[in-house]
């Protein structure tokens, strides 16, 4: 029997913030669910492999900041205990399952329903005989772990100093965290995400690892996240040019997603998922001549034929209806679940606090906010720990971050090292500059101004707290609380559940939402791109320009296509929901007509 490479589920659990999905592999993997670790934050990276050293009794050699390539080293380091650790729960899980018909049992309702592993189990079991011996056998060949992914934002990418004194460009915090990972013992993904940074890509050409071996294997992967085929054809073939293939396409909701938000130019999941599926081939093709090109000029192994190219797709789905329809219409390889697996704490770091607020969340609760440092809107949740200290500092006209960490320390404006728009430096300046212009503005346009600068959070810290505080961590330096980025989603799933049920919830054998007026999630998505397009609008402060004018129609028109390809799409596929789907995108159509984008003065 051959042993399969095929992915068990037909799901996969994406990163979640800096710590949420910090060690997931290490909880879900062993069950065949692939899952991405945030690889940017090395000093929480490096305090979780001192943690998880101690508690599987393995060796652990702190590495400090006086190590030179100690942000590339702790990478490694914890990459590889990680891997060693999921191999072992692997071997165990499979002899667990091979000794317990129970826990087999339990196994076996997790995997997807039309999985023939999950029929090839059910017959040995209904057979009865020389039970052990042939499910072992059977595992041996069929089981594979989950994938140990990661993750890296490519705008993360600040430069490092020693002193006064600029390290080279490989120092810079993506290219040491791709180091990290590509010196690693892992044969797994590396997830791009944040858009394309082309001193990076390029980087990649410096490990073998990227590149295919005789046998057309790629040791490490390349998957980016994108919000449109255009932007996909144009990152793809830049790294093809280098000889570098992409393993995988994962497309993400510009808006219905945990988060930051790249909304797109008014362009809807569905049409976007449908260009893919149409241009699939032409993606493989233009990238396959570029990169049989570039091996060849660089004297590598050129591979004969394209390699695999998987389409995937995260965002918004809450239900199995959701699930399947997007596997079988738009025939993802791969469905990405996030928001909902924060109540699960089989599969999530998250405190008790958080996850108890998460749950109470309702529709309102969760919103597109600002406080990002990185000036890309962020989804978060109203009530965090992060935003009350935050409040208090702003109260106490003590706002902003000491930014222990920096990662997001990338605005020039006050110096080459650069400063982070969360930190108190950065708004000590700004509302030193606000308060030398106070007798020109009115009292409102002061205040609007005033919030704009202090509404800023510290990621770096408010994103990591929650491994800290869920694994009883010692916290160090100034309070931040913790900050949490649930997409829009979260509102319908109101309660602890476990993976098992959670699981089975994907594949349409159990159900944990109590709710019944969930909405679509294309629909869903819809109404936010509408809102915001409404508050682009109406937030103009300045004197609005022709550009402006013409992107913002563009983006109405975009919604109109739109919803007009929903309406053939709902009306030719078969849904109990389609009937109301149809009155909601009639609704929102009108809705959106009324939207009245503003003209040109002429003087």
């Amino acid at each position: 029997m051959t042993t399969t490479t095929k992915p068990l589920h037909t799901f996969h659990i994406p990163v979640m913030g800096l710590a949420y999905t910090i060690d997931s592999p290490i909880r879900v993997a062993k069950y065949g669910i692939s899952s991405v670790i945030s690889i940017i934050d090395d000093d929480l990276i490096e305090k979780m492999n001192a943690f998880y050293s101690t508690k599987f009794n393995l060796p652990y050699q702190e590495i400090t900041q006086k190590i030179q390539d100690y942000r590339a080293e702790r990478i490694t380091s914890y990459l590889n205990l990680v891997d060693k650790i999921v191999k072992d729960k692997f071997e165990n899980f499979k002899n667990e399952l091979a000794e317990s018909k129970l826990a087999l049992e339990n196994y076996i309702a997790m995997l997807p329903n039309k999985s023939e592993i999950k029929l090839g189990l059910q017959h040995l079991i209904d057979e009865g005989v020389a039970f052990k011996d042939n499910i072992k056998s059977f595992l041996e060949n069929n089981l594979i772990a989950g994938e140990i992914d990661v993750n890296i934002m490519t705008k993360v990418d600040k430069d490092n100093f020693i002193k006064d004194e600029q390290l080279s460009t490989e120092f810079n915090d993506a290219h040491a965290s791709l180091r990290g990972f590509a010196n690693s013992s892992l044969t797994s993904s590396v997830v791009l995400s944040a858009g394309m940074n082309p001193r990076l890509y390029s980087y990649f050409e410096n490990f073998d690892v990227f590149f295919p071996d005789f046998e057309n294997k790629l040791n490490k992967k390349i998957i980016l996240k994108v919000s449109d085929f255009r932007s996909a054809m144009i990152q793809g073939n830049f790294l093809a040019k280098k000889g570098l293939w992409v393993s995988e396409y994962r497309i993400e909701s510009g808006l219905n997603c945990g988060g930051h938000a790249f909304a797109t130019e008014g362009h809807l999941l569905g049409p976007i998922l449908e260009e893919f599926k149409q241009k699939k081939d032409q993606l493989i093709q233009s990238a396959h001549e570029l990169m049989v090109k570039a091996l060849g000029q660089k004297g590598k192994h050129v591979p004969e034929h394209p390699l695999e190219l998987k389409i995937t797709v995260q965002g918004g789905v809450g239900t199995a209806a959701e699930h399947n329809f997007l596997l079988d219409y738009y025939q993802v390889d791969s469905v990405g679940w996030g928001s909902p697996f924060l109540l699960v704490p089989e599969a999530t770091s998250v405190d008790k606090e958080t996850r108890k607020l998460l749950a109470k969340a309702k529709e309102e609760d969760l919103y597109l906010s600002h406080i990002s440092p990185l000036g890309i809107p962020f989804n978060t949740l109203k009530g965090t720990t992060n935003e009350l200290l935050k409040l208090k500092r702003i109260q106490e006209s003590n706002a902003g971050s000491s930014c222990p960490k920096k990662f997001l320390a990338l605005s020039k404006e006050y110096g080459a090292k650069g400063i982070c728009s969360a930190s108190k430096k950065f708004q000590d300046l700004k509302l030193e500059e606000l308060d030398s212009k106070k007798e020109t503005l009115t009292v409102e346009m002061f205040e609007n101004a005033k919030t704009k600068i202090t509404e800023k959070s510290c990621l770096c810290v408010g994103l990591a707290n929650a491994s800290y505080l869920e694994n009883d961590m010692k916290i160090k330096g100034q309070a931040q609380g913790v900050v949490i980025c649930p997409g829009p989603n979260m509102a319908y799933f109101d309660q602890e559940v476990s993976l098992s049920k959670m699981v089975q919830h994907i594949y349409g054998n159990a159900d944990v939402l109590t709710t019944t007026n969930r909405p679509n999630m294309f629909v869903k998505e819809l109404t936010m791109y509408i809102d915001y397009l409404k508050n682009e609008i109406k937030g103009v402060s300045e004197e609005i320009t022709a550009g402006q004018i013409k992107k913002w129609n563009a983006f109405k028109k975009n919604l109109g296509e739109g919803i007009d390809y929903y309406r053939t799409l709902f009306s030719t596929t078969i849904s109990s929901e389609n009937d109301k789907n149809q009155y909601l995108l009639t609704f929102y159509k009108e809705e959106l007509l009324s939207v009245k984008i503003p003209e040109m003065e002429v003087v």
